[in-house]
């Protein structure tokens, strides 16, 4: 649990205590939904957020208890005490529930102030009506479990959190999971040998089958227990009993054997393509997996609240974390899938439907219209996975029709509005393709989006009865294939989609196996340097190659990596050249699983939004998501390969210094096996047996070494004639080890190493002092931390070395200027800052400082070292921890900071943004010159 849900937790545990036996309508209501806001949410203006006593214009003396108009929550407040399932009487003599009566208020209120929530309280509950499915049970939030369910209310006051609904399916989701993999795991035991592609491939698939039947008995779709009853009553011959089962459900009624048994006729034929494949492996299920199947899953879990979007996270549950780690699979939570189609094209939906939604009387035609619009639109997801971004974005097309439906049928008189056979529902699966390349996914999405299509009938059905439709049989579309996206033309699936999307595999350029290296350098054939792109880049070149010249428009999710480093020049600089445009992204956020069990590390990744066509859809717009979850929305004018708001400028590979200063290197690199290295404990160990030994120690720092302040030391024997060395048997074991170590290389060039056992691979000792720059440093760092060494040390290639070194040097390396730069522009390794020398240090444009500027500069960073000598006792870890870094460090560094600023012209005050910007354009005019 983060550091903010533990805070919220605790304030939601305070908050229920603090209410605890109070309640009142009239005296208590403004301070309880303040308090619940402020406390519970985590707003910081809880009255500027929430308006109370909100008149009814069109009623007399008729006042809304509480509104919350940026998320559009209608708050109907009772005592403790009053049933809110019972109707009182109203002024005008009128009946009503509470809910009845908030929801006769919203009826009042113009179109576009009417609530998407309506929400009902006593004090002890919080009962939450979603008004996209009126007809629908609220979700119940007891007050008192607000500690453990305090999210299921952040809609209150996030108009892009979970709803209650959401919060509720994506548990239920994870919980059928769980089912799903004992499930599994129980089947697998029962075959022959489940190693067999063909035993995996019925495995899948029997699988998939079961979690449908399971979801259709509970959502209705067939006759309720049916399944359950079926199979129990056949609990001895189960194998045989499922086999006909998957006929029949494969046959019209009218193809069947008239002789079936009543149970087995009673099953509708469900078409789709779901059970037409015949003669999979299917093993005698046995009595573990047939409990866990009848017991557990069909008789003890309700499989009606999934959520179609997760539907492919339990299933991939089932998938040992070593297979998602070799595909590069990662799970999307649907806030995820929304930070990506949300501006690729759900905002500019929803803003011009809220426009339309003014006047729906007077808008018919153009709702209709706009509802044939989003009928019209195509979407393809070229690793799509187990389907979530198409069921969710199909889940999302269909509540903006259902609202355009409710608009146009306000009285339930649906037959009036289309003509004779119609159908009202326009938007379908058949909008919806995808490219997979493992088939158990391919199987999993489709049948996602049929559950998804059952559901989201059921919303329609809210509405209106008129509106229903059977969803069996299943509509059977071959819109999602499975194959390998890279080797095929997504033209060929569909010739003109209006928008692709995803979250295409993950895989480091150092990582990749052959077959996805081969891939790569396909996809990119002709291009310098390719072989250092990450493979989800392959994904962006094909959508792009797809756009040019076309209106059509990409999304999609990729490790930070691709908008760092080389990369930036390599990838992002020729699809600039050819058109392509950022139109928005989402800057480095963590990527987290949200199911269970997986195994999955935490990945940092960004969302990139482009295109290749002649228009650009809208202002370009940058996103940062915040520690707690929320994010801030940025306009732009351009947003560049860094995804920074400047030029489309990219900062490649540069052997030598942009400017007149000292060239840095990688410290020692000794190839030696670790027998040269040695802890303190050793080190004196070794020497208490040779002690002729000790003048050849020499303290060792890496990058780690260095930040903690504590260094381990390396036997150096350069310079030991062989007479002694041969005085010295210790050493001699030692320099023999590293001999045979480097002999037994399959690296020629470590075997020719061999030869000189006593001496490094690289050597890099300066006489004198030189400034350490750590290769690696961690990114919750404001500075990374760089110090001074002399001869009598010696650093390892972790460690950058910068010769001939100066305080200048040291006050402009690590002043907030620099550390701008390099955020900017290094790698990373996972989310730390890698520092590079090519990248970061060579591309830098020093300033031309004045003489007195020179002077400031070196005062100041004399003052940063003296004030962590205040300290000896702390390691730069310790330090340069933002939580507790000493006040005359942080004083040091701030007057550092402003000298280098100064020196280039900067006000103290400019954004890091745009200091980044001017360091762009100065890099631009002397790289170009």
């Amino acid at each position: 649990m983060s550091k903010d849900a533990i805070e919220r937790s605790k304030r939601a545990r305070a908050f229920v205590e603090r209410w605890r036996g109070r309640g009142d309508e009239k005296s208590d209501t403004q301070k309880f939904w303040i308090d619940l806001l402020s406390d519970v949410c985590g707003v910081e203006r809880p009255t500027e957020t929430v308006t109370f006593e909100k008149r009814v214009e069109l009623a007399h003396k008729s006042f809304i208890d509480a509104y919350i108009p940026a998320t559009r929550v209608l708050i109907e407040q009772k005592s403790s005490g009053i049933d809110l399932d019972e109707a009182a009487k109203m002024s005008d003599g009128a009946e009503l529930t509470p809910f009845q009566q908030a929801k006769r208020y919203s009826d009042w209120l113009p179109y576009d102030e009417r609530p998407r929530w309506i929400v009902v309280s006593d004090f002890k509950e919080i009962r939450v009506h979603d008004m996209q499915r009126p007809k629908a049970a609220p979700e119940v939030v007891r007050v008192e479990d607000l500690p453990k369910d305090w999210r299921k209310l952040a809609f209150l006051a996030d108009p892009n959190a979970l709803s209650p609904s959401e919060i509720v399916e994506q548990e239920i989701s994870i919980e059928a999971g769980a089912l799903v993999g004992r499930l599994y795991d129980a089947l697998e035991a029962r075959y022959v040998d489940p190693e067999t592609e063909r035993a995996r491939h019925g495995l899948n698939v029997l699988c998939v089958r079961l979690v449908f039947l399971l979801y259709a008995e509970d959502a209705d779709l067939i006759p309720k227990d049916s399944f359950h009853g079926y199979l129990s009553a056949r609990r001895t011959m189960a194998r045989r009993a499922l086999i006909d089962l998957f006929d029949v459900l494969d046959q019209r009624k009218e193809d069947r054997d008239p002789y079936l048994d009543d149970d087995l006729a009673a099953f509708p034929y469900v078409d789709g393509g779901l059970f037409e494949e015949r003669g999979i492996e299917i093993p005698q299920l046995g009595d573990e997996a047939l409990g866990v199947l009848l017991d557990e899953m069909s008789r003890g879990f309700d499989w009606s609240g999934i959520s179609p979007t997760i539907f492919g996270a339990v299933f991939e549950s089932t998938l040992t974390a070593k297979r998602r780690r070799a595909g590069g699979m990662h799970y999307t939570s649907p806030e995820n899938i929304h930070r990506a189609i949300d501006p690729l094209f759900l905002d500019g939906l929803e803003a011009e439907l809220a426009t339309l939604l003014k006047d729906p009387k007077g808008n018919a035609g153009a709702l209709k219209n706009f509802q044939a619009r989003l009928a019209s639109l195509t979407f393809l997801d070229p690793a799509c996975g187990s389907g979530n971004f198409l069921t969710e974005t199909y889940i999302s097309l269909r509540r903006l029709e259902n609202e355009i439906l409710r608009a146009l049928d306000p009285t339930g008189q649906i037959k009036m509005i289309f003509s004779e056979g119609e159908d009202p529902v326009k938007v379908s699966i058949k909008q919806f393709f995808g490219i997979e390349i493992d088939g158990f996914a391919v199987a999993v999405a489709r049948t996602a989006l049929w559950i998804a299509e059952a559901k989201m009938m059921g919303e329609t059905r809210d509405i209106s009865r008129d509106l229903s439709r059977d969803v069996l049989p299943l509509k059977s579309y071959p819109n999602i294939v499975q194959g390998n996206a890279l080797r095929m033309d997504w033209r060929e699936l569909v010739p003109a989609p209006s928008f692709i999307m995803g979250n295409p595999p993950f895989r480091g350029a150092r990582v990749m196996d052959a077959e996805q290296k081969a891939a790569v350098n396909e996809v990119f054939k002709g291009w310098a340097n390719a072989g250092n792109l990450d493979y989800v880049c392959c994904w962006h070149k094909k959508a792009a190659d797809m756009m040019r010249g076309t209106p059509a428009r990409a999304a999609l999710v990729s490790t930070n990596s691709i908008a760092q480093g080389d990369a930036v020049a390599t990838f992002w600089g020729p699809l600039f050249a050819e058109g392509v445009r950022i139109d928005f992204a989402w800057r480095t956020f963590r990527w987290d699983s949200e199911t269970k069990g997986k195994g999955m590390a935490h990945v940092h990744v960004v969302i990139i939004g482009f295109s290749h066509g002649p228009e650009r859809p809208h202002a370009p717009r940058l996103f940062d998501v915040q520690k707690d979850g929320s994010f801030i929305e940025t306009p732009a004018k351009n947003i560049n390969g860094y995804l920074m708001d400047g030029p489309n400028v990219s900062v490649g590979s540069r052997q030598h210094p942009l400017c007149d200063v000292p060239e840095i290197g990688i410290g020692n690199k000794p190839i030696d096996g670790g027998k040269y290295l040695f802890k303190e404990d050793e080190m004196r160990a070794f020497i208490e047996e040779e002690p002729t030994a000790a003048p050849y120690f020499r303290p060792w720092y890496g990058a780690q070494e260095f930040i903690d302040r504590a260094p381990r030391y390396c036997l150096w024997l350069a310079g030991c004639s062989p007479a002694e060395l041969r005085r010295m048997p210790k050493c001699l074991e030692r320099v023999d080890a590293v001999r045979q170590y480097r002999l037994a290389s399959p690296s020629p060039g470590t075997r020719k190493l061999a030869d000189a056992p006593t001496r490094f691979h690289v050597e890099n000792m300066p006489e004198g002092n030189y400034i350490v720059i750590p290769e690696v440093s961690s990114e919750k760092r404001a500075y990374v931390p760089m110090g001074f060494m002399d001869e009598s040390v010696l650093c390892s290639n972790r460690l950058k070395l910068m010769p001939d070194a100066t305080l200048y040097h040291f006050g402009v390396l690590t002043s907030d200027v620099h550390m701008a730069w390099m955020r900017v522009v290094a790698g990373r390794l996972k989310s730390d800052y890698s520092y590079s020398k090519d990248i970061v240090y060579n591309n830098f444009v020093w300033p031309s400082p004045t003489d007195d500027h020179k002077t400031k500069i070196e005062a100041a960073a004399q003052a940063i070292l003296d004030a962590r000598a205040l300290f000896p006792d702390s390691s730069l870890a310790d330090l340069y921890d933002d939580a507790v870094m000493p006040p005359e460090l942080r004083k040091a560094h701030r007057a550092n900071d402003a000298a280098v600023r100064a020196a280039y012209g900067f006000p103290k005050d400019m954004p890091e943004p745009d200091v980044v910007g001017a360091l762009l354009e100065m890099y631009q005019e002397m790289a170009g010159a």
